[in-house]
């Protein structure tokens, strides 16, 4: 049987490797961006409202804040209570352009020990889970190595 690969949100990412974008929408009466994306109304409080156009965010941004998980959380999260359960980083990142803050994993194997507020880092395209038919993809975030 052959895993599909399914995004765990349509239409929040998209790409592959230097390609890999998250997705956001812009007003375009305000400029405001937003992530997740609004396909409804602007969400500024300020603003009439206008059209919302898709947008490519920043690949790269600042740690703006960082944690880990050390526990399984209940559903609807999906993880197999068969496999031993392995914490994972947390991490609130300021996108470079937009100077909106977006959470997401890092990828696996980061640490909080590894990471820094203000380090620079990218989203990559990650799993969040594989069952018998889909392989279940998100972001995460990847430091750079660059350091404020």
């Amino acid at each position: 049987m052959s895993h599909t690969r399914t995004p765990v949100v349509t239409g929040w990412f998209a790409g592959e490797g230097d390609d890999f974008r998250l997705l956001g929408t812009r007003c375009a009466a305000c400029t405001s961006v937003f992530f997740p994306r609004e396909d409804t109304f602007c969400r500024n409080p300020g603003c009439d409202g206008g059209a919302l156009k898709e947008v490519p965010l920043s690949r790269r941004g600042r740690i703006w804040s960082y944690t880990d998980n050390r526990y399984r959380p209940p559903a609807p999260y999906a993880s197999d209570p068969d496999v031993e359960w392995q914490p994972y980083t947390l991490i609130a990142v300021e996108l470079a352009a937009e100077r909106i803050v977006v959470l997401g994993q890092g990828v696996p194997g980061v640490t909080v020990d590894d990471l820094a507020v203000g380090m620079e880092v990218e989203a990559v395209p990650g799993v969040l889970n594989e069952d018998a038919k889909a392989t279940w993809t998100t972001w995460h975030w990847r430091p750079t190595g660059v350091t404020a």
